[in-house]
């Protein structure tokens, strides 16, 4: 599918997992859908491996309290997703777009990229 949309539901299930154990605050089940040498960037810093990527999941999920809703997704080719979210909550600004483009493989997560849109 290459329309954009804000159904989730055309989305791999490992994005729809990650997604909603990401906003439940989920770790384990967040980190579960990264393959063990995926690599995450975010904020300016680069996390390799199931570790570094438990510990951004674990900071990412504590210190802001946020909602998130999907504002877009759209297939970018057949390993890459990009999936659109807004972000309200008590961070600096109190709003945000953010892009997050996932390659997957083999049905996990093997990189993630967010940046502001």
């Amino acid at each position: 599918m290459t329309a954009t949309s804000t159904d989730l539901r055309h989305l791999p299930g490992v994005v729809r997992t990650y997604l909603d154990a990401h906003a439940r605050g989920d770790v384990p089940a967040a980190a579960a859908c990264f393959t063990p040498a995926a690599v995450v960037v975010d904020d300016g810093s680069t996390y390799r491996g199931s570790e570094e990527i438990r510990g951004w999941l674990s900071r990412s999920s504590t210190e802001y309290t946020y909602t998130t809703a999907p504002t877009a997704a759209v297939r970018r080719g057949t390993e890459h997703w990009n999936v659109v979210q807004r972000l309200e909550g008590d961070f600096p600004g109190g709003v945000a777009d953010l892009d997050h483009d996932f390659t997957i493989d083999d049905a996990r997560i093997t990189a993630l990229v967010i940046s502001p849109v």
